[in-house]
């Protein structure tokens, strides 16, 4: 088990490959590891057995073959297993084909044994829901690993699997990396799949990827995963070098500037601030050349296009359960409010929205004829406490009625959603930008509070600047390495 915790996925790959270990033997072990910690951490939810230990007697090919693997209970179908997104409306529902990214782990040769855990569809930045209950994190069970990808961040940071599978529609994937000690890259728009069963989700601001313990596995499992299908509406071009080559050779000295200042959290933690402090510091040591920048885009407008975005989702979201037969109580109360304003709300914000996205796209244009990255805290906040963001019981029943009673109208007049941007995103105000505009962005596992929790910063690219971005991670790893750490809770 300690060779097994001190091994990245690339490294275990290379040991089943020399017949060192096999398939079989590390799936054991994976799963040795999840029986001992996933009790206190809830990181799996849907165990996958059969399959996977038919692929782990199986001769596998592929890049990471025979290499135990995780993936998300949200748009990761797997053939004859739920996909729930975290909601009771869907717990019956039973996948009839792999997605398309989900094939392309399996390709590489990825034995898949379990889906992690998930907040209902998706929606918030923590990973506690009615259906499956809350993640923790490994580094501290009492406060959140992050979301929506948070059941594969604390899964990956407890060492149960070196790498899971992860999507971002608005920092799912650098968030819960931020909070657990991970990196976690936002690829541009259109690098990565989606299918067959649905298109880019969110008008595009959602991306498959991954959560990892190392950059090398990051570069190497999009290696794998990356590229356009036959059905890609919007494919993007693919780089003529691949990320592993990419992370080989050592960045250009880069110009990169960075803010901590936000107009939704005007106020971010000291731990935040310290953490960008110690990144630009570091990148100045390394020759690149930092400044401090004013924010290139208007955040508080970019927060209410993107939930605008979000209500209309949520309310299409739920209308397509009801088709299957779901109900009131198979929603939550924080899904129900946020799909009645969406619904109430009618297609003009959303519309509005959406024409938005060009004003935050040609801000970071701005920025980026100056500045090669931008540097933010991935969190305002250190992971804040499970349960802390709960919805009280009273106003969950409030919720509950005012869905019923179709006053969404009413809800978005008094204030609900400048209150919704502060609960929800006031913690996490730098990530949606990337998402709005395709941009990629990552996150990176430079900081520790002082109470011991992991801290990210996050950097954000041109579009396109995939590469770059895991080149100086790759270069920040060798300049202060993170893999050492993992969270050894019942080793």
């Amino acid at each position: 088990m300690g060779e097994y915790l001190g091994a990245d996925a690339t490294a275990l790959a290379g040991l089943v490959a020399s017949g060192e270990v096999t398939a079989a033997e590390l799936l054991d072990l994976a799963r040795a590891r999840a029986a001992a910690v996933n009790p206190d951490l809830n990181a799996i939810v849907i165990p996958i057995e059969a399959e996977a230990d038919h692929r782990a007697r199986t001769e596998l090919t592929g890049p990471f073959a025979g290499v135990p693997f995780l993936i998300k209970d949200l748009a990761q179908d797997y053939r004859g297993y739920p996909t729930t997104r975290g909601s009771r409306s869907l717990a019956r529902h039973v996948a009839t084909e792999h997605a398309t990214v989900v094939q392309r782990f399996l390709d590489a040769g990825l034995v898949v044994f379990g889906k992690t855990n998930t907040p209902e569809f998706g929606s918030k930045a923590i990973t506690e829901s009615d259906l499956w209950g809350p993640a923790r994190n490994p580094w501290n069970l009492d406060v959140t690993p992050g979301g929506s990808s948070g059941g594969s961040a604390a899964a990956v940071a407890a060492g149960v699997v070196p790498a899971a599978g992860a999507n971002d529609g608005g920092g799912s994937i650098r968030i819960p990396a931020a909070c657990t000690g991970l990196v976690g890259l936002k690829a541009s728009r259109g690098l990565m799949p989606f299918g067959p069963a649905t298109g880019e989700p969110l008008f595009g601001m959602g991306v498959e990827g991954v959560v990892t313990r190392t950059v090398r596995d990051a570069a190497a499992l999009y290696d794998a995963i990356i590229g356009p299908t036959a059905s890609s509406t919007y494919p993007a071009p693919l780089h003529t070098e691949s990320f592993t080559a990419r992370i080989a050779t050592p960045p250009r000295l880069l110009r990169i500037g960075f803010t901590t200042r936000s107009a939704i959290n005007p106020a971010p933690h000291p731990e935040a601030v310290a953490a960008v402090e110690h990144a630009a510091q570091l990148l100045t040591e390394l020759g690149h050349h930092v400044e401090e920048v004013d924010p290139p885009h208007d955040d508080a407008e970019l927060a209410r296009d993107f939930l605008e975005i979000w209500f209309a989702k949520a309310a299409a979201q739920v209308d397509e359960a009801r088709l299957s037969g779901a109900g009131d109580a198979d929603f939550e109360a924080d899904t129900l409010a946020l799909a009645e304003i969406g619904r109430a709300a009618g297609v003009v914000p959303l519309f509005r929205a959406l024409d938005h996205v060009n004003h935050h796209v040609r801000a970071l244009e701005r920025f980026h004829d100056t500045h090669d990255l931008l540097l933010t805290p991935t969190l305002a906040v250190p992971p804040p406490a499970v349960g802390s963001m709960t919805t009280p019981p009273l106003l969950q029943r409030a919720a509950r009625l005012a869905a019923r009673a179709r006053v969404g109208k009413v809800m978005s007049r008094v204030g609900i959603v400048d209150q919704l941007i502060e609960e929800n995103l006031g913690w996490v105000p730098y990530t949606q930008l990337a998402n709005m505009t395709g941009r990629p962005a990552i996150s990176v596992p430079l900081h520790w509070t002082g109470t011991g929790l992991p801290l990210g910063v996050q950097f954000v690219g041109r579009l396109g600047a995939d590469g770059d971005l895991l080149a100086l991670a790759a270069s920040l790893e060798d300049a202060a390495p993170w893999f050492h750490r993992y969270a050894d809770i019942s080793v």
